[in-house]
């Protein structure tokens, strides 16, 4: 079938006059509207989507605005990040298991990307993957987890191969957050919370079913998620939104305006605007599978504008915009930037440039493969991990 806006719409239609959302159970009617490919209308028919083209979501959600939603905001690693490498790399039997509690909200998902040692330069990463039979053996240390405490699952790159070069030698698993041996401790931050955690393995037992594309093939897999990750941060409709608290905190305090300050608001408030039609331009473009180095300089402009928002507003606030109240120790599931003090926003937005990708290694690969610039000299292209000093 040809899907266009008026057929979406018509199938949103048929799905809401057959499924009640005040009468039904949240999580049914979640269920339901996944099972009627009203979750992503373009991933394939009985996955949560219609095989349509990724711009008719729009339709969707707009036809079942005010129904229950499967809060995204906290599920957004699985939606962002889990779902598109699922799709793109996962079996048959990966994607009918985890994409449907993914999206309802199930199941929530983090990253096991970065170590202490392995931070911008992913591929130097320690943690070993042995296998044994039918299973793998995993043993390391990840770091700066983002929702690990409530995961269920874990994206998880490994080391398979110490023998070949850095890059070769990676394999992709899913990771059961609650197996024997899977040790969770949070790390506190700057604004007293907890978002981020460190992850101890320690002889993880994995059944061969839940590694992710071929062995030894982790490097590919991973670079669709961090596409994918850097899409989602980048494309988020937040920076608009920040600039609107800007706005009205501008017009709430008008004793303390200045021209100067005035052309800042101004600046700001065109880059904003040029960032939400980017943004929704790339999301336009990206089909289901790969997405291309593009959402790396999104995602870098999103965090220099967040900070500079950020900043401006304390600045319009004066000393009022330096008081912070809340400093209590909590490990909380979404993270609540707008619903908070302009301090807390001004300490948690120094963290845009370097979740998700630094902002350093984004200006590389800006340069590299969008720019088509010369490469970094990479003297470690070609030794075996096993050499690498340490």
């Amino acid at each position: 079938m040809t899907w266009d806006e008026a057929s979406v719409a018509e199938r949103a239609a048929a799905f809401l006059a057959a499924h009640d959302p005040v009468a039904m159970d949240r999580l049914e009617f979640l269920r339901a509207r996944f099972d009627a490919g009203l979750a992503w209308v373009h991933f394939p028919e009985g996955l949560g989507g219609l095989g349509a083209p990724r711009e008719l979501q729009a339709v969707a959600d707009r036809e079942l605005r005010g129904t229950p939603d499967n809060q995204p905001g906290r599920i957004g690693i699985g939606l962002g990040m889990a779902a598109p490498t699922i799709l793109a790399f996962g079996t048959d039997e990966q994607k009918r298991r985890f994409l449907r509690p993914l999206w309802t909200g199930e199941e929530v998902w983090c990253q096991l990307f970065s170590e202490p040692g392995a931070g911008s330069d992913l591929a130097t990463l320690a943690t070993r993957a042995v296998r044994e039979g039918d299973e793998w053996v995993l043993d390391g240390q990840k770091v700066w987890t983002s929702s690990a405490h409530t995961a269920r699952w874990g994206l998880l790159l490994a080391r398979t191969d110490p023998g070949v070069p850095k890059h070769r030698g990676l394999t992709y698993f899913v990771c059961d957050m609650r197996a024997p041996g899977v040790e969770v401790r949070p790390l506190r931050q700057i604004t007293g919370e907890a978002e981020f955690n460190e992850v101890f393995l320690t002889g993880v037992r994995l059944p061969g079913a839940l590694r992710l594309g071929e062995t030894g093939d982790g490097w590919r897999v991973a670079q669709a998620t961090l596409m994918n990750e850097r899409v989602a941060i980048g494309g988020m409709p937040v920076r608009r939104t920040m600039m609107e608290v800007v706005a009205d905190t501008w017009r709430s305090r008008p004793e303390l305006r200045t021209h100067d300050l005035h052309q800042r608001l101004l600046r700001l408030w065109v880059e904003s605007e040029v960032m939400r039609l980017t943004a929704a331009r790339l999301r336009e473009q990206l089909a289901a599978g790969h997405p291309g180095p593009e959402g790396s300089g999104m995602k870098l402009a999103f965090a220099r504008l967040h900070q500079e928002l950020s900043g401006l507003e304390v600045e319009l606030l004066r000393e009022d915009g330096l008081g912070y109240d809340d400093w209590t120790f909590r490990r909380p599931e979404t993270v609540d930037f707008l619903g908070r003090e302009a301090g807390y926003r001004y300490l948690r937005a120094k963290g845009n440039s370097i979740e998700g990708g630094t902002s350093e290694i984004l200006r590389n690969i800006i340069a590299e493969r969008v720019l088509g610039l010369p490469a970094e000299p990479r003297a470690d292209k070609d030794v075996a991990w096993k050499d690498l000093p340490r």
